[in-house]
């Protein structure tokens, strides 16, 4: 069998994000969607209902009145408070492990997913994008490939880990030279076996722009930019993040400057805080 044949297994076996996040992300896509639809699709999801409930329920919303519907919950809390915890609560499932070859303890990929979608939002919001949910659910996803390639990178570590010193290449180029497909790539492979959108596809296998060209892409330089944060930040810098490089282009191509960079990673640390009050009650 295969590289390529034995990852597509362990594809299959990766459990995969609900078909609801699909739904709710192709109707927040549409210009005139409503509360009422998203209320609908997650309606008909009863683990999600239940999750969503007992978050908008708890004392870290302090609601007076409970909610006692997810159309009680979207119209308490909003469209997008809603469908970040619909999300969060989902890829937590996925995420949370540890990830070994990639230098990732426990729990350290979640932070690091969770982080990077948090930026990538805050800087959509300031370039006054429309899809922001797509932008965040791509940066909290973009590096699934991780958890499936996460065995080969270990079973090669040495060979990749020569490559980077004596090839100077990245560890990202080095584990494609070495296993024949890199977490990017192995990403956007999965997420078109889970249905994404070619659009939630491109900007996951295109994040860490391997195409040069890709920086042209708004949506993929948004989410680059923000996994290029948390590097400078200390968060996600396992096995892979010491060889980073970063493409200048990037900033001159979103119009922000290093004023910017410096209010959002402000600006993340009382968005993570919340985050991780929320999650003391999922």
């Amino acid at each position: 069998m295969s590289v390529i044949q034995e990852l597509v297994k362990e594809i299959k076996n990766l459990k995969p994000v609900p078909a609801v996040i699909n739904r709710i992300l192709e109707v927040v896509d549409e210009p005139d969607y409503s509360m009422a639809q998203i209320a609908t699709i997650i309606q008909y999801d009863p683990a999600i209902t239940a999750s969503v409930l007992r978050i908008c329920n708890s004392a870290f919303f302090g609601l007076k009145n409970p909610a006692e519907s997810i159309k009680d919950a979207v119209t308490l809390l909003g469209i997008d408070q809603i469908i970040e915890i619909v999300l969060i609560k989902s890829g937590a499932k996925v995420l949370s492990g540890k990830q070994e070859g990639y230098g990732f303890h426990e729990g350290a990929m979640w932070k690091y997913s969770v982080s990077s979608a948090l930026i990538a939002k805050q800087i959509a919001q300031k370039l006054l994008f429309k899809n922001k949910s797509t932008i965040f659910t791509a940066a909290l996803l973009k590096d699934i490939g991780k958890i499936v390639l996460d065995r080969f990178v270990m079973d090669s570590f040495e060979k990749i880990s020569a490559l980077v010193v004596n090839e100077n290449l990245s560890f990202r180029e080095a584990e494609k030279k070495i296993i024949g497909v890199d977490h990017a790539e192995l990403g956007g492979m999965i997420a078109k076996m889970w249905k994404f959108s070619p659009k939630m596809v491109k900007i996951i296998r295109h994040h860490h722009l391997t195409d040069v060209s890709m920086v042209k892409d708004k949506e993929i330089a948004v989410v680059y930019l923000a996994d290029c944060i948390c590097m400078m930040i200390g968060i996600g810098v396992g096995s892979d993040g010491l060889t980073y490089r970063f493409n200048d282009q990037t900033m001159k191509e979103l119009g922000m400057n290093s004023e910017d960079i410096s209010k959002i990673i402000a600006e993340y640390a009382f968005n993570m805080q919340k985050v991780e009050n929320l999650l003391n009650v999922v």
